[in-house]
Formats: C-alpha cells, sequence, structure tokens
C-alpha cells in the first residue's frame, strides 16, 4: 500500500513540475503589455519608460549640449554664476587678471566660475574637478594637478576647506601659478585663528586680503595672496 502512495506522490510532484516549467515558458515567451513597440517612431511619454525590462532597445538619449542648456538656464545656476561674476569682478579691478590672463580653477564643480570667467571676457580658463562636466571643467586631481610650473596667471577654489589634504592642495595651486601671479581661495565662513591656519598652508605666497563674501547661497571667507618665490 505505502508503494502505491509514494509512486501516487511521485507522479504528482512530476506533474507540478511540468506544469510550472511550462507556465513560465509562457511568461517568458508572451510579450508583456507594458513593453514598448520597437516600431513605434514617435512613442507617447507614457511609452518611454516601461515598467518592464523587455524594452530592450536604445531610449531616447539627451546629449551633453541638449543637458548643459537646461542646467544654465535654471536660475541657481545663473544666480551662482553672477555670484562669482561679482568675486572675479573685484579682483580685477585690483589688476590681478586681465582679459588675458590664464586662469585655473580648482575643485570647479559643475563650472560655474568658469562660466563666470568666460562671460568676463577671459579665452584661457581651465576648470578641474574630480568628475568632469564637460565643456566647462575637465577631470584632474587637485592634489596632484597635470599641468607644468608656472602654468597660470590666476589660480582659484571657492572650496578649500573641502580638499582631503589641504597642504598638499595649497602646494599644487602655488606650484602652478607663476610668480606674480594670485591665489584666491574661500573656505567656510571663519575668522580669526582659524584664518591663520588658512594661509600657513601658502608657503610661497603674501596675503593680499581677506574678506566675508557671498559664492552662490553660501557666505565664505575668501584670501587672496600673491606668489612671491617659486
Amino acid at each position: 500500500m505505502d508503494r502505491y502512495v509514494q509512486q501516487f506522490i511521485n507522479r504528482l510532484s512530476l506533474a507540478f513540475i511540468i506544469a510550472a516549467t511550462f507556465i513560465l515558458l509562457v511568461l517568458f515567451i508572451r510579450t508583456p503589455e507594458t513593453c514598448v513597440n520597437p516600431n513605434i517612431t514617435k512613442p507617447k511619454p507614457h511609452h518611454r519608460f516601461p515598467k518592464s525590462t523587455c524594452d530592450f532597445a536604445h531610449r531616447t538619449y539627451t546629449s551633453i549640449k541638449k543637458h548643459n542648456r537646461r542646467v544654465w538656464s535654471t536660475t541657481a545656476w545663473i544666480q551662482t554664476v553672477l555670484s562669482f561674476k561679482s568675486q572675479f569682478q573685484t579682483l580685477q579691478d585690483k589688476k590681478l587678471f586681465t582679459k588675458h590672463s590664464r586662469a585655473l580653477v580648482v575643485s570647479a564643480g559643475a563650472g560655474q566660475a568658469v562660466m563666470a570667467l568666460k562671460e568676463m571676457g577671459l579665452h584661457d580658463i581651465t576648470g578641474v574637478e574630480v568628475v568632469d562636466s564637460l565643456p566647462l571643467v575637465r577631470r584632474a586631481d587637485p592634489h596632484s594637478l597635470p599641468f607644468f610650473d608656472n602654468a597660470f596667471d590666476l589660480g582659484f577654489s571657492a572650496y578649500l576647506d573641502r580638499a582631503l589634504f589641504p597642504d598638499r592642495y595649497v602646494a599644487e595651486m602655488e606650484r602652478t601659478v607663476r610668480l606674480g601671479g594670485a591665489c584666491v581661495v574661500a573656505v567656510e565662513e571663519c575668522g580669526g585663528r582659524e584664518v591663520e591656519e588658512v594661509v600657513k598652508l601658502f608657503r610661497k605666497s603674501k596675503v593680499l586680503g581677506i574678506r566675508n563674501v557671498t559664492m552662490g547661497d553660501e557666505t565664505r571667507t575668501r584670501i587672496v595672496l600673491r606668489v612671491m618665490s617659486d
């Protein structure tokens, strides 16, 4: 009796396995209703983002140029660029750079400071960041800049306080800015001893001025220095 029961259970299990395999095969072969028809040349908005993974065709690609136009037209971007232009204008008024200067922007982010200098008429501007943001910013390690000594007339960084190794960061700025050129950096708003600690990082430069300024939506302490030795 037990032998017949065991045989029945085995046959029942086999039947379940066959049925489950058939169902999975049908589900795999069948095209889900949420799939995008590859023959549709102009899909509707809800077709561009199907809920299933059945669509292996390339979706609409947004070019860098189109993406940049969107970002650069936002209020936040425009206001940040204007705030940088205001800061650069004060530096230009002090004869720290001209339209013909070679400028380096370290930790340039998405490139607002680079764009600000471009809009002021500078042509030779290099923006670097650990992640590139073309066409304004190229990828480079701020602690090991891929430039020759004395390559720039102006070195600028709005975010020195975010450097992993501030001493190396500053040394690279001083190395790449020529004798007589200017290094301009900004850190989180501070004063007194904290400012002195920042200034001590610059071994080859002389302080020209320190003040609190607005950069983007932040109030930061700006330190302007002139490179005095190689």
